[in-house]
């Protein structure tokens, strides 16, 4: 029998696609392929409680891509649903399809494995309700190792195309918004798509607002991803877009990760829009539009971040690492009364409560582009939005590997003494409320600034992130964690004594 759980990476399934980086050998095989489309199909007809069953395939660019869209899309049909293949597609359209008028499917499978190498794919799947949850990715891996069938009789595979539509509610939504058939008529825009699927926001939402997007790069889809990894957290990646806007003299620069469900920009300064400069742009806009609003974030946002939001009538909540767990926060404060319009990590995964609590790149982008287009009309610059955002000195990051297997009672173990001692520790303060790991703020004589040490979501590792708002404080910060952990012999600290011992 197939074991499967292994391809489970949260709320996705990942795995090797393709031979070429050694260690690694194919796990997505055609069998695989073929198991995970029957237990998609079992688990659709169970939770819909129907069997005339439309689904909407897409993928990015990746090599694999067009065998694994093959082989899902033959295992679904023959199970008995009926399939659109959509070709080159990006995430967030793939849930778009389900919602929009004219399409509706009762669910939608993409192929993707973001940022991760090319050797690497996997599969997204969605219902009108959004994103499947871990639990759901869990039974539909049971049900691909069981011998269980649908039944039915055969499906169908049949072409479509979707992107134009939904280029076309992101490019209604800017001409709506600025009240202008061309309100990007007389900006430089320009856009690094990275060889990924994003090229088509330059083709399909920019130019037909009449932006100017001459000096783009990488917009062809070329899944060897030759130039750089599209992904916005990538410095290679970041110093791409920033030449770029530089080179062009432009007013805005766009950089989208490989499927489009991230994006980070890039201003006309050439200065970054990334991290928590990203998210208080987006707070700053949101906050104008939703007085009071709750803006949620993951638990490493800065300090400078949290007083922004404040400062502006916002609700700050510092969550969980995990896309998933943002904006499921976030749509629990709903729930529970509290209005919170705006999920996102620092990783640049955003979701909007207007926009279905959607994480796609392409719609914060858009929202910053309205905002390009409103400040040109009332004299004020995306720039000054976050002109008085208070950002660290230093700020680091290590990842510190547990060395043992069943690694996550002896990571927790390290935390809570952690957390007793910072209780006790003159200079030292716990942050309140914290929902992951221990947060410590730190005096003026201890580093002045903040540490954050948690349990990683899936892997044997200790992040620590740490900031400070003096030069050489987050060296002073590295060097008393470093002095308190030494004592556990299974946490590979190396990189943590290197950097305060230099």
């Amino acid at each position: 029998m197939a074991d499967y759980k292994k391809l489970q990476n949260g709320s996705d399934i990942r795995g090797v696609a393709l031979e070429g980086i050694e260690g690694q050998h194919v796990n997505l095989t055609k069998d695989a392929c073929y198991d995970i489309g029957r237990g998609f199909a079992l688990w659709l007809i169970e939770k819909t409680g129907k069997k005339d069953l439309r689904v909407a395939v897409g993928r990015d660019s990746r090599l694999s891509g067009p065998v694994l869209c093959e082989w899902i899309c033959d295992s679904m049909k023959n199970q008995g649903l009926h399939i659109t293949d959509f070709k080159m597609a990006s995430t967030p359209a793939m849930f778009m399809a389900t919602v929009t008028d004219g399409y509706m499917f009762d669910g939608s499978v993409m192929i993707t494995a973001s940022h991760l190498p090319f050797n690497r794919n996997g599969f997204k799947f969605f219902t009108a309700g959004g994103g499947l949850e871990s639990a759901d990715i869990k039974k539909i891996l049971a049900y691909a190792e069981s011998d269980d069938k649908t039944g039915l009789p055969e499906g169908s595979v049949t072409s479509g195309e979707f992107m134009d539509a939904y280029s076309k509610i992101l490019a209604d939504k800017i001409r709506a918004a600025a009240g202008e058939d061309k309100p990007l008529k007389g900006f430089k825009i320009v856009v690094d798509a990275g060889n990924g699927a994003g090229g088509f926001y330059v083709q399909k939402v920019l130019n037909p607002l009449g932006a100017d997007t001459a000096g783009s790069l990488y917009l062809e889809p070329d899944g060897s991803f030759p130039n750089h990894i599209p992904n916005p957290e990538n410095e290679e990646a970041m110093h791409s877009i920033t030449r770029a806007v530089k080179d062009s003299n432009a007013d805005f620069g766009i950089i989208f990760d490989t499927d489009v469900d991230r994006a980070g920009a890039v201003l006309s300064d050439g200065s970054e829009l990334n991290r928590n400069r990203l998210i208080a742009m987006l707070a700053a806009i949101v906050l104008r539009e939703h007085p009071g609003t709750a803006i949620v974030t993951d638990s490493i946002t800065s300090t400078g971040l949290a007083k922004f939001i404040a400062e502006r009538g916002g609700v700050h909540h510092r969550f969980k690492r995990g896309y998933r767990n943002v904006i499921n926060e976030s749509i629990r404060l709903n729930a529970a009364g509290q209005d919170s319009q705006l999920a996102i990590e620092t990783s640049g995964h955003g979701a909007l409560k207007e926009n279905y609590f959607l994480d796609d790149g392409a719609y914060l982008v858009t929202k910053l582009l309205i905002e390009l287009a409103r400040g040109r009309k009332l004299g004020y610059s995306l720039e000054s939005l976050i002109k008085d955002l208070e950002e660290p000195k230093e700020s680091v990051e290590f990842r510190m590997n547990i060395l043992l297997e069943d690694f996550k009672p002896y990571g927790q173990q390290v935390i809570d003494k952690l957390t007793e001692y910072a209780r006790h520790k003159e200079g030292f303060s716990l942050a309140e409320p914290n929902f992951e790991g221990v947060r410590v703020n730190l005096d003026k004589a201890h580093g002045n600034g903040w540490f954050l040490l948690r349990l990683s979501l899936h892997d044997p590792l200790l992040p620590l992130n740490i900031e400070s708002n003096d030069e050489g404080g987050a060296k002073i910060i590295a060097g008393q964690i470093a002095e308190f952990i030494k004592q556990f012999d299974k946490l590979d600290t190396k990189t943590l004594t290197d950097y305060a011992d230099r």
